[in-house]
C-alpha cells in the first residue's frame, strides 16, 4: 500500500517497507546512532521520493505493549513534517497501549506535541522492563533517556 497525502511534499509516498529496503533502512538507523539489532524491516513503514529513501520508523510488538522506534529523517529532509507525519501513521497503526524511549529533552518535546507523556520505568509493562532496562544504566551514566507513553490527544 502506498499513500499519498497533502500533508507529504509532492513526490513523496508513505509505504510499508519491502525486502528490498533493509540495507536503506539499517544505513538510516546507524548514522542516527539507533540500536540496529532491533531491525525488522516487516514493522517498517518509509516515506520514498522515487527510487531514494528519505525517513523510516518501526512500531515493534511485545506481549500487550507496542514500541515506536527507529524512527528517522534523511538530514536535508527534515524541517518539512515528516517526521511528524510518520510518527501520527505509525500512532494510528497501533493497535496497543505504546511506548518509546528517546535521548534528550529537545526530542521528547517533539513527542509530547504528539501526544506523549513521560513514565517510570516501574511502571512499564512487563514485556517492556527488560528492553528499557537499559535505560536505567543510561541515567546513572547520566544520559538523559526519556521513556514515554502515548496517551490520546484531547479533541
Amino acid at each position: 500500500m502506498t499513500e499519498r497525502s497533502s500533508s507529504l511534499p509532492p513526490g513523496l509516498v508513505l509505504r510499508r517497507a519491502s525486502a528490498k529496503d533493509i540495507w536503506s533502512i539499517r544505513k538510516l538507523v546507524l548514522s542516527e546512532k539507533l540500536d540496529p539489532t532491533q531491525v525488522r524491516w516487516q514493522q517498517f513503514w518509509v516515506i520514498a521520493s522515487e527510487a531514494h529513501m528519505v525517513a523510516c520508523g518501526q512500531l515493534r510488538n511485545f506481549t500487550g505493549a507496542q514500541e515506536l522506534s527507529s524512527l528517522v529523517v534523511v538530514p536535508a529532509w527534515r524541517k518539512r513534517g515528516l517526521g511528524t507525519f510518520l510518527a501520527k501513521h505509525l500512532i494510528q497503526e497501533a493497535t496497543l497501549p505504546l511506548y518509546l524511549e528517546c535521548l534528550g529533552q529537545e526530542l521528547a518535546m517533539f513527542y509530547t506535541h504528539l501526544g506523549f507523556v513521560p513514565v517510570s520505568w516501574q511502571d512499564l509493562p512487563q514485556s517492556l522492563k527488560f528492553k528499557f532496562g537499559l535505560t536505567k544504566v543510561g541515567k546513572l551514566l547520566r544520559i538523559p533517556v526519556v521513556i514515554m507513553q502515548y496517551q490520546r490527544l484531547p479533541r
